[in-house]
């Protein structure tokens, strides 16, 4: 069962050391004396996977040795499985994570295992196999101690597997839904706090405060209708929120993203909101509907007390309106139930100041008297509405790869944005509501440095600075007039691989994706045929053109030094873009097994297909790490900003494969 061994004198000279190690501690071999008991399970993850799982138990005070240990140290644990018509291996044996420490009997570090150890191998096998054998061959030690190596072995009893269900990324998916929902209530809460320091919501905090404390007959009632009415708040915009999740869907990620039209729609909409806040116009809902809400404002009890609230809504929707129309299009984007979270994060930062000064109306004593700050507040929210435009106008111009708004353009854009806002916030510039400025405030002084030191940081982004702050907003560093920055030159080798102008001399359908030059292919079966060629593992990077995240893993992890080298050196990368709208060739368009009776007209299409089904997710950036015949190295990954974690999980993969 044992494959053949052959023998080196640096391994004839470990059994040596071990062989004196065992004489001097007066250990006979012949004695019948075991400290580590082992048995195995196994679980069922499909009809012809399964997972072997052998358990050692150890006696305490002794140990076992990791299956992988220096040259000249213990013998390591090694499992043998005689590969035959019954079954074969998919991938190595995995390890717990042990103990690495000084061991004082062989004088290094090294990893072991104490009181319990378990090891995983997992197995493809011929339908009707009930068991599969093998064997461990291992060294158990005190401090003191070594006993002889010894080799048990293992029998795997299939027809008692416990069924398991395959291994996915699902927690990750989980925790990064988590976080991305998190950080959109974050967002809105931030926001709804931007929206009362507006002209149209700040001055009617005293006004409502005073109503209630009119109305009301002793302190516990004015308490229950501020509460109230703080609700009524949440629940209106939670309403809202209810409605957009309602017509975009909960599965509209990557049509939302990715969608041309939506996209552009988002950009005009957006320009619109900006304008009005930087005082060209205000919009505003019927007088009509301001009329009728405030009739049944005045009917009283919980029902005047809702429509109060509506009434807020709606006179305050010329400043609320823009910044709740970004914060839904932003978090219908993200699909799901993000514009309910997003709704509750903004309701929560408006209802709260409402309900706390009502509660405690000797507050408003401390509130700053309203003025021309507001103002200022509402043009700088008028910037950034028109900065987040071009991110917007950018996905279109990235997924119809048109070229229009490449780098430096939007680089260029959003300085002139910044730039002018940090002349405005000094007093240079003054718009059509804007009071007389006698002085410049300390806060606004802060905010038009802040301003303008970002503008200066965008500055060396268009000679090719990789400008990591913000690199989930502007297309990539390939995208762009001068991928490797402006008059630099590529190495010589670099232009003779790739000739004048193509990619002469490269493998058929590969590429080099500047400016780190990763031989990249864009078609899958290409790059696998390539791969087999050259005898490396495959890494599929499921992408897209305006995939945020994506563009964040190849600018502030890929470009990392030690993940680089993996990159360029031990794999065949291929990068699908599921948001390509370049039409297939008519002998690969196909009917959809996703949905049947629709044709798969585009690549994107193709690829998005092929990882939904494949991998059973469709979300961007997705990593697998495969072998030649197609068979995942280890569990993919998703967005994993972790450098040290993403290359460690890059090396586990390529030590599998080898």
């Amino acid at each position: 069962m044992k494959p053949i061994v052959n023998f080196s004198l640096k391994s004839v000279l470990q059994y040596v050391v071990v062989f004196l190690l065992c004489i001097t501690s007066n250990q006979v071999f012949s004695q019948i004396y075991e400290p580590v008991k082992w048995s195995t399970s196994v679980e069922k993850i499909s009809e012809t996977e399964y997972n072997l799982i052998a358990t050692a138990i150890i006696e305490s005070e002794w140990h076992i040795y990791s299956q992988n240990v220096e040259p000249g140290g213990p013998i390591p644990t090694t499992f043998y499985f005689t590969e035959n018509e019954t079954f074969s291996l998919v991938g190595k044996v995995i390890e717990e994570e042990g103990h690495t420490k000084q061991d004082e009997t062989f004088n290094m570090k090294v990893k072991s295992f104490d009181k319990r150890a378990k090891f995983e191998q997992q197995v493809k096998v011929k339908e009707g196999t009930k068991k599969v054998e093998g064997s461990v061959e291992f060294m158990v030690c005190k401090d003191t101690r070594c006993l002889p190596p010894t080799e048990v072995d293992l029998v795997f009893d299939l027809t008692k597997a416990k069924k398991v269900k395959k291994k996915v990324e699902n927690k990750s998916e989980d925790e990064k839904s988590k976080k991305g929902l998190l950080a959109i209530f974050f967002i809105a809460f931030l926001s709804g706090f931007a929206a009362l320091l507006t002209p149209c919501v700040f001055p009617m905090i005293p006004m409502t405060v005073s109503f209630f404390t009119k109305q009301s007959k002793n302190k516990s009632q004015g308490i229950r209708n501020a509460i109230i009415y703080g609700i009524s708040i949440v629940v209106i915009y939670v309403v809202l929120g209810s409605i957009v999740t309602g017509a975009f869907g909960a599965d509209s990620l990557n049509a939302l993203s990715t969608n041309v039209w939506f996209n552009l729609i988002f950009f005009f909409l957006l320009v619109v909101f900006a304008v009005s806040f930087l005082g060209a116009f205000e919009l505003t809902l019927p007088s009509s509907w301001g009329t009728k809400i405030d009739a049944q404002a005045d009917r009283g009890g919980l029902v005047g007390i809702f429509f109060m609230a509506l009434a807020l809504a709606i006179v305050s929707f010329s400043c609320t309106g823009p910044i709740v129309g970004t914060l839904l299009v932003e978090s219908a984007s993200k699909g799901g139930i993000a514009p309910i979270i997003g709704m509750l994060g903004f309701s929560m930062a408006i209802a709260l100041p409402f309900t706390l000064f009502a509660i405690f109306p000797g507050w408003m004593n401390s509130l700053p008297k309203s003025g021309g700050w507001l103002n200022t507040v509402k043009v700088v929210l008028g910037f950034l509405e028109l900065a987040l435009a071009f991110k917007f106008l950018s996905n279109a111009d990235l997924v119809l790869q048109l070229h229009f708004l490449e780098r430096e353009v939007f680089l260029a854009i959003w300085i002139a944005i910044f730039g002018t806002l940090a002349l405005y916030l000094f007093g240079k510039i003054r718009l059509p509501h804007d009071s007389p400025l006698t002085h410049i405030s300390v806060g606004r002084l802060s905010l038009g440095l802040i301003s303008l030191s970002f503008t200066i940081y965008m500055l060396p982004g268009l000679w090719g600075a990789p400008l990591n702050l913000i690199s989930a907003f502007p297309p990539a560093q390939h995208y762009s007039e001068s991928p490797y920055g402006v008059g630099y030159q590529k190495a010589s080798t670099v232009v003779a691989l790739e000739g004048n102008d193509s990619h002469a001399g490269l493998p058929d359908g590969a590429h080099l994706m500047p400016p780190h030059n990763i031989l990249a292919f864009n078609d899958y079966d290409k790059g696998l045929a390539y791969a087999k060629e050259v005898n490396k593992p495959v890494l599929i990077d499921f992408t897209g053109h305006a995939c945020v995240n994506c563009r964040k893993m190849e600018q502030n992890v890929w470009a990392k030094d030690k993940v680089l080298s993996v990159l360029k050196n031990e794999v065949v990368l291929i990068s699908l873009y599921v948001d390509d709208k370049r039409a297939l060739e008519e002998n690969e368009v196909v009917e959809s097994k996703l949905r049947p009776g629709k044709k798969l007209r585009y690549i994107g299409q193709k690829w998005s297909e092929l990882q939904t089904i494949k991998y059973k997710t469709n979300s961007q950036p997705y990593y697998v790490l495969m072998d030649t015949n197609e068979e995942n190295l280890i569990d993919p990954v998703a967005y994993t900003p972790d450098v040290d974690e993403y290359y460690n999980w890059l090396q586990e993969g390529v030590t599998s494969f080898k």
